[in-house]
């Protein structure tokens, strides 16, 4: 089965939002795919405030939480994996949860078959004088103006 952690994820930040809370996540930055400005970040991890008027518009995908932010002026494009997730909480009552950190399973590369045939090119013969630019559509179109 694929992990539901995305779908907490979700339905958390919907819960808080709902109730006009401030959303915020607490990210493990060690795991593969999180983009965060790693200037803000203590002990590999960051908590990110991710409601509606901090971050403007954001994309809670199937597989990431993407959205762009301001860190010292400077707008940051932030990509989130839900596995990198440790908790989602409300930050003025501390309401939420904590989740468990996913590693990416590592996929191991499938061996080279060697007897695989390979796609070749070959050059075309330009010289050809049959040429269909040459023949008149059939039908051409018309148009009448009317006033």
């Amino acid at each position: 089965m694929t992990s539901n952690k995305p779908y907490l994820v979700k339905a958390y930040y919907d819960w808080i939002s709902d109730n006009e809370l401030t959303p915020y996540i607490m990210v493990d930055v060690n795991v593969y795919g999180v983009l965060v400005p790693m200037a803000y970040v203590t002990d590999g991890q960051i908590v990110l405030n991710v409601s509606g008027g901090a971050v403007g518009v954001i994309s809670l995908g199937a597989d990431t939480i993407e959205f762009s932010a301001r860190f010292g002026g400077k707008l940051e494009h932030i990509v989130v994996p839900y596995g990198a997730i440790g908790a989602i909480y409300a930050k003025e009552t501390g309401a939420g949860t904590s989740l468990p950190i996913e590693h990416p399973i590592e996929q191991e590369e499938e061996p080279k078959a060697t007897s695989t045939p390979r796609a070749t090119l070959t050059s075309v013969d330009n010289n050809s004088q049959k040429s269909s630019s040459s023949a008149k559509p059939k039908g051409g179109a018309t148009l009448k103006v009317i006033k």
